[in-house]
């Protein structure tokens, strides 16, 4: 589920599936799109590790993610909100 968030910013929200490392998570986004040929609906799962500075999120959480600048070679997102903890 993609948004525009301020200043054009692209924005996803998705199930944290891993917070072991240090300032940082991995958000999984889950995107349903139909096949052009066999009609039929594909889950499509795109990966991102987002910077966490609080270390506040669990895996299981569903956060709101926002694009930024490049933090590293591979993270190049914020943890906006937590929208949901896990159980």
């Amino acid at each position: 589920m993609e948004k525009k968030a301020k200043g054009g910013k692209k924005e996803f929200v998705g199930i944290v599936k891993s917070s072991k490392m240090d300032k940082t998570i991995v958000v999984a986004v889950e995107n349903k799109a139909l096949h052009p040929l066999y009609k039929k609906y594909v889950t499509r799962i795109k990966r991102l590790k987002a910077h966490d500075e609080k270390n506040d999120a669990k895996a299981g959480d569903r956060v709101r993610v926002v694009e930024c600048r490049p933090l590293s070679r591979e993270k190049c997102w914020n943890l906006a909100e937590i929208l949901e903890r896990a159980r």
